[in-house]
């Protein structure tokens, strides 16, 4: 998998996160320890992208 490619990935998996965020944060039981879980998992993912363009 190119670098590119890879990035791409990480992106969609990132957005895919923030609707999920989005969903749950609507959602009138909301549960805040998955939210915060998602929220780690995303902020994982940006950090991931943001090496990934350093070394690109």
């Amino acid at each position: 998998m190119t670098m590119q490619a890879r990035i791409r990935e990480l992106n969609n998996r990132h957005a895919i996160l923030e609707t999920k965020i989005t969903k749950e944060l609507t959602h009138p039981s909301r549960d805040q320890i998955r939210i915060s879980e998602l929220k780690r998992q995303k902020l994982a993912l940006k950090e991931q992208i943001a090496n990934l363009k350093k070394l690109n």
